[in-house]
């Protein structure tokens, strides 16, 4: 019998570096290398500002931003800062850097939204870029009643959970399992919310129908010209988070 120490340094070992199921095919390396574009993105983002603020219709409600694996806060700093302008009241998630979901995920999501309620009173509109997309839907179950909408970013809720290029990242980073997350989670199940999914053809990261998802496991799901790293950084990122919310409003 193993020491209690031993077997549990054996099963982090193992949930972190599980092979899991071959797959027969991820988004090409062209589309991969394209996310390489990030600061020109984010460049063509600071110029245009005015412009994409300008072009949004904002009802001035709260918006609960949350970022992706290994990204924190100031990843997406370009996004807050145009909904910002455009008249939202956009929020950061306040977790830091998303190492991947805990047992007390939900838990400091829904403290995070209590605290941006308390002003308003109101349900916020939740948008999630990759992973953070992800934790929105789930939370959107946890608590759908503080929740307006949620709009997902290049975030892969359907198909197989290792049809991307991130997944055994998110395995090391994580401590678990792609496919066994620390708290009950379905992800293709639709959470009882007004819910766009946004994706890319040349996303590169994850597999574009694996973001766009099927009937049935969101309302509608647009496409947007950008790569995976330009959802909450290019101009096209942007102003397609800036439709989604006013197409929300007539839901």
């Amino acid at each position: 019998m193993q020491a209690p120490s031993v077997y549990a340094l054996n099963q982090l070992r193992r949930s972190r570096f599980a092979p899991g199921a071959r797959i027969a095919a991820l988004p090409p390396v062209g589309h991969l290398l394209g996310n390489a574009a990030l600061p020109f993105d984010l460049k063509r983002t600071r110029t245009m500002a005015d412009t994409l603020a300008a072009d949004m219709e904002s009802d001035g409600g709260s918006v609960l931003l949350i970022p992706g694996l290994m990204a924190s806060e100031a990843r997406m700093q370009p996004l807050r800062d145009v909904l910002a302008m455009a008249g939202y009241d956009a929020h950061d998630w306040g977790m830091g850097r998303n190492y991947g979901p805990k047992l007390d995920t939900l838990e400091q999501i829904d403290r995070r939204v209590d605290a941006i309620r308390q002003s308003s009173g109101q349900p916020v509109t939740l948008v999630g870029w990759s992973l953070g997309g992800l934790f929105a839907r789930e939370y959107a179950k946890y608590a759908s009643v503080k929740v307006n909408a949620v709009v997902t970013m290049g975030t892969p809720f359907s198909g197989d959970p290792r049809a991307n290029w991130a997944w055994r990242l998110y395995q090391l980073v994580s401590g678990h399992a792609v496919d066994t997350p620390p708290f009950p989670c379905i992800r293709e199940e639709k959470p009882p919310v007004p819910t766009i999914a946004l994706w890319s053809a040349r996303d590169g990261v994850v597999r574009p129908e694996c973001a766009a998802g099927r009937a049935g496991e969101r309302d509608r799901a647009i496409e947007v010209d950008c790569s995976h790293m330009g959802f909450a950084a290019a101009p096209e990122g942007i102003a397609a988070v800036g439709r989604a919310l006013e197409m929300l409003r007539g839901v």
